[in-house]
C-alpha cells in the first residue's frame, strides 16, 4: 500500500508547484513534459515489468522497481534545469510501473479468491486517497517549504515500504522461475520505444503542434512502423513481452478492451468536471475539487461489496450492470439544469463511484483467476496497460472535442483564452463564457457515456458468460502445475464455446 501511494502521489502532486518550479528552473514551455514524461513510462514499462515478474517472482521486481523510483525522486529533487527535471521524472515513471502492476498482481498471489475483493477495495482507496490528495500536498509543500520536498518526502515512505516488503513479503518457490530463465530484452526495448512513440503523438497532439503537422504525421507513422518491429520481434521470442495468448483468449481479450473504455470515460470527471464546478457553478477551487473527489467516497465501498453481486451473478453480469448505470449517469449529466447547484453534479459523481466500482474490480478479480501464477502478471500488466492507454487516448479524444465546442460557440479559436479568464474569475464570468463551457463540458460526458456503452457491448458479445476460474487448490501448487490446469481450463473453454 506504501509502494502504490507513492506512485499514485507523484502523479499529481506536482501540479499544483508548476508556478514555483518554473520560477526557479524556468522552461515553462515544456513543462507540461512533467506530467507526461512520468505517464509515458509508467504505461510503456507495465508490460515489461508484468512479463519480468511473471519470470524471476514478484519480490526482486518490486524492490528494484521501488529503488529506481526513489532513486529518480532523488534525481529530481536536486535537478538544474526543466530539461533535468523532466529527465528525472522519466526514472521515476520507469520504477512507477514495477510499483503499479506489481502491487496488483501481488494482491492475487497472497489473497485467495473470497478475500480479493477486500483487499483490492484497501488498493482502490489508496490510489484514490493519494492521486485526490496529491495537489494539495504539493501546494502546502510549494509554498511554505520548498518544491523539491515534493520529491525529498518520498525517500523516508519508500525506505519504509522497502524494508517491509525486504522483510515480510515472501513468495513460495515457483518451478521455472530464477536467473536462468531467457528474458526478450529486445521484444521490452521495441514496447517501450512503440509505446513511447505513440502515447507522445497522443499527448502533445493539438498542444504542441496541429493534429495534421509534420511532427504529428512523423510520430504517428513511426509508431505504425514500431508495431510491425514488435510483432515480429515477439513472434520470434521464446518468451515474449506481450505474448499471443494475451489477445486470443477472450476473457483477457474482452477485459482488457473493457478496461481501456474505462480510462477513456475517467478523463470526463478527472479533468473536466473541476473546469465546470469553477467556471459554469461558480464554486473555489477547493469546493470544486471535493466536487471531484466524493467518487473516492463510494468507489471503494461499492467494490468491496461486489463480491456479494458476482458471485450470485457472475464476473461479467456484474461488470455490465456497473458500466450500464454508469453509462446512463453520465448520460444525466446533460440534462443537469444551468447553471444548476453543486450538489447535482456531486450526487452524479456519488452514484458514478458506486458504479464504477461494480465494474472495474470484479473485472480484474474475475481475470486473475482464470490465469495460474505464471501467467498472472502478464495479465495483470496487459489489464492496467489498456486502462493507462485509455487515459491517454482520451486526454488527447476528449480535449479535442472540447476544443471544438468552445471554439464553435466563441466564435473560433482565438477566444478560448476566455476560458481561462473564467477560471479566474469563477461565476462572475460572462455568460456567453459560461454556456460555451457548459455546452463543452457536456459533449465531453456524451463522449464518456459512449465510451461506457462500448464496454458494456465489449463484455456482452466478446467475454464469456462465465469466467474459466482455476480452482483455489490449483493455484496453491507449483508452476507446472497450474499449467496443466490450465490447458484442461483452455480445453473445457474451447469445447462448450464459453
Amino acid at each position: 500500500m506504501l509502494a502504490m501511494a507513492l506512485a499514485a502521489l507523484d502523479a499529481t502532486i506536482v501540479s499544483t508547484a508548476v508556478p514555483q518550479i518554473v520560477g526557479d528552473l524556468g522552461g515553462f514551455s515544456v513543462f507540461s513534459w512533467l506530467f507526461s514524461g512520468y505517464l509515458l513510462a509508467v504505461t510503456v514499462t507495465l508490460p515489461v515489468y508484468g512479463k519480468l515478474s511473471d519470470t524471476f517472482g514478484r519480490k526482486p521486481v518490486l524492490i528494484a522497481g521501488a529503488a529506481v523510483f526513489l532513486l529518480g525522486s532523488l534525481l529530481c529533487a536536486v535537478a538544474w534545469n526543466m530539461a533535468a527535471l523532466i529527465a528525472f521524472r522519466i526514472v521515476q515513471g520507469l520504477g512507477g510501473g514495477a510499483l503499479q502492476g506489481t502491487v496488483q498482481t501481488l494482491a492475487a498471489d497472497l489473497y485467495p479468491l473470497k478475500e480479493r475483493p477486500k483487499i483490492q477495495s484497501k488498493l482502490s482507496t489508496v490510489w484514490a486517497l493519494s492521486a485526490v490528495a496529491g495537489p494539495g500536498l504539493g501546494g502546502v509543500l510549494a509554498a511554505y517549504a520548498d518544491w523539491r520536498w515534493i520529491f525529498l518526502i518520498n525517500l523516508p515512505i519508500g525506505a519504509v515500504a522497502l524494508w517491509l516488503i525486504a522483510r515480510h513479503l515472501h513468495e513460495p518457490e515457483r518451478a521455472g522461475t530464477g536467473t536462468r530463465a531467457r528474458v526478450d530484452w529486445a521484444g521490452a526495448l521495441a514496447v517501450f520505444a512503440c509505446g513511447g512513440v505513440l502515447l507522445t503523438a497522443l499527448v502533445q497532439g493539438g498542444v504542441a503542434w496541429p493534429w495534421l503537422s509534420g511532427p504529428s504525421i512523423a510520430l504517428f507513422g513511426t509508431g505504425l512502423a514500431l508495431v510491425v518491429v514488435v510483432v515480429l520481434v515477439e513472434r520470434r521470442a521464446a518468451e515474449p513481452i506481450i505474448p499471443g495468448w494475451v489477445w486470443r483468449r477472450r476473457t483477457i481479450a474482452a477485459v482488457n478492451l473493457a478496461l481501456g473504455a474505462l480510462g477513456l470515460l475517467m478523463v470526463a470527471p478527472t479533468v473536466f468536471l473541476p473546469t465546470y464546478a469553477q467556471a459554469v457553478l461558480g464554486l473555489a477551487p477547493v469546493a470544486a475539487g471535493f466536487v471531484l473527489s466524493v467518487w473516492t467516497l463510494s468507489w471503494p465501498v461499492s467494490a468491496a461489496l461486489s463480491q456479494h453481486v458476482y458471485r450470485r451473478i457472475g464476473f461479467r453480469n456484474t461488470a455490465m450492470l456497473g458500466i450500464g448505470t454508469a453509462s446512463l449517469i453520465l448520460l444525466a449529466f446533460l440534462f443537469l439544469p444551468y447553471p444548476g447547484a453543486a450538489w447535482q453534479p456531486t450526487l452524479l459523481m456519488l452514484l458514478l463511484g458506486a458504479a464504477l466500482g461494480l465494474f472495474q474490480l470484479p473485472l480484474i478479480v474475475g481475470v486473475q483467476s482464470t490465469v495460474g501464477w505464471s501467467e498472472r502478471g502478464t495479465t495483470t500488466a496487459s489489464v492496467l496497460f489498456c486502462r493507462q492507454t485509455g487515459q491517454t487516448v482520451g486526454a488527447a479524444l476528449f480535449g479535442a472535442v472540447a476544443n471544438g465546442v468552445l471554439a464553435s460557440r466563441l466564435g473560433g479559436a482565438n477566444d478560448l483564452d476566455s476560458v481561462t479568464r473564467a477560471l479566474d474569475s469563477g461565476g462572475t464570468a460572462p455568460e456567453a463564457t459560461r454556456r460555451a463551457i457548459a455546452d463543452a463540458v457536456h459533449a465531453v460526458y456524451l463522449g464518456a457515456s459512449c465510451a461506457a456503452a462500448l464496454a458494456f457491448l465489449v463484455l456482452l458479445l466478446l467475454a464469456p458468460r462465465r469466467f474459466p476460474v482455476l480452482k483455489e487448490a490449483d493455484e496453491a501448487d507449483d508452476q507446472d502445475a497450474d499449467q496443466v490446469t490450465l490447458g484442461a481450463v483452455k480445453d473445457a473453454v474451447t469445447e462448450d464455446g464459453r
